[in-house]
């Protein structure tokens, strides 16, 4: 693995706990009287799901031409 590649890879894990963190807070606007907050942070969560798809394919991509 490249240094590119291990960067790459981190921010990878990154972007997954920062997913997981806001969807528990979004989770938890849900339940109260914040629909609006919630669905805000359902709308980042789904982004930031997106960006750890396109993520998953560079470091893939990456991976295949290191070999």
């Amino acid at each position: 693995m490249t240094g590119s590649s291990a960067e790459l890879s981190s921010l990878a894990t990154a972007l997954d706990e920062l997913t997981r963190r806001i969807t528990a807070i979004a989770d938890g606007y849900s339940s109260g009287d914040h629909d609006e907050l919630a669905a805000d942070l359902y709308a980042v969560e789904r982004a930031l799901a997106g960006a750890q798809r396109r993520l998953t394919k560079v470091i893939d991509t990456d991976r295949r031409q290191t070999r």
